[in-house]
């Protein structure tokens, strides 16, 4: 979540007229995040979200979004719901910019994620993979293997300002990842941005997943991957084994890895990781000044692509040594 567009009271007012949660009381612009412009908006009928979609989303994407939200709650997955508007349709148009009123969900992130808040997620993931199974609607990943050239070439001119050799390093790797990508895995509905501000949690007990403006179609395993990074790393970059079998356990819970699965992990995570450096590259160096925006330090993925090239097999991960080499 960010704030890169601005809105006006009086313009927010006549935007909610449109929909039935009551009068504005106050809003407030939410900096985390780098993708759309969100706002946590206090009414006389409760608390929602406000999502205005910014150009880097591509509008006629947004039918498969806001669809999977509607898809997944009804199979008992506990996300952030659009509500619709007096004309029955799910979006409008605020400051220039598509808008969504999303419902409210309680709960919050945490910073701090332990192991047992790993295996949660696991299992939330794993939930949501299988309820995505029969949604309709199809969404490529472009942030996959083949759009990771375009967006290096944005940054690559620049990236030593960075860090020294920082061209050359992620020059190679890309070309390694991109003759090596696999192929024929199972597939579906992917969340692809499951970090830890995107589960929230009422203590222990896991409330919600939300932001879910970067799923899309693509391998099941790779979500793992995400996951893998994002939750199972400490801050100093070292890799906790604890939570990365809790997060793998509580996955196959509810959705066993086949065995091409596992084989492919390292280099998923591999990949994984030099997506989100990309991604994080770019706006390290081209997000414009004044931007409510809290940009994120590509090298803490950097840290992580190191980390996955040294692995030799799945059980680094936190896999049992038979589930490793099935």
């Amino acid at each position: 979540m960010a704030v890169y567009t601005d809105i006006t009271e009086d313009d927010l007012i006549r935007f909610l007229a449109a929909y039935d949660v009551g009068a504005l009381t106050s809003y407030k612009g939410i900096a985390e995040g780098v993708e759309n412009s969100n706002f946590l908006l206090h009414t006389t009928k409760g608390s929602y979200i406000l999502t205005l979609y910014e150009k880097r989303v591509n509008a006629d994407d947004l039918p498969f979004f806001l669809g999977l939200m509607h898809h997944l709650a009804e199979r008992g997955l506990s996300c952030p719901l659009p509500l619709p508007r007096a004309d029955g349709e799910l979006l409008g148009e605020l400051s220039g910019r598509p808008a969504a009123v999303i419902s409210f969900l309680e709960g919050m992130w945490l910073r701090k994620p332990e192991a047992q808040h790993c295996r949660e997620v696991g299992r939330a993931l794993a939930a949501m993979h299988v309820a995505g199974q029969d949604f309709p609607l199809k969404r490529a990943n472009a942030l996959s293997v083949a759009g990771w050239r375009p967006l290096w070439q944005n940054s690559e001119a620049r990236a030593d300002e960075v860090q020294a050799g920082l061209k050359d390093e992620i020059a190679a790797e890309l070309s390694y990842l991109e003759a090596r990508w696999p192929k024929n895995l199972p597939e579906g509905v992917i969340h692809a941005d499951l970090f830890p501000d995107n589960v929230f949690f009422l203590g222990d007990r896991l409330s919600g997943l939300i932001d879910f403006y970067f799923a899309c179609n693509d391998f099941l395993a790779y979500d793992v991957a995400v996951c893998l990074n994002s939750w199972c790393f400490e801050k100093n970059g070292s890799y906790n084994i604890t939570k990365g079998m809790a997060l793998l356990s509580g996955y196959q819970s509810v959705r066993r890895l086949t065995a091409e699965e596992v084989a492919a992990l390292p280099l998923l995570a591999r990949g994984s990781a030099l997506r989100f450096f990309l991604t994080r590259l770019y706006d390290w160096l081209m997000t414009p000044p004044g931007a409510l925006v809290v940009k994120k330090d590509p090298l803490e993925y950097l840290t992580k692509i190191r980390f996955h090239r040294a692995i030799l097999s799945s059980a680094e991960y936190g896999l049992t040594r038979q589930e490793a080499s099935a």
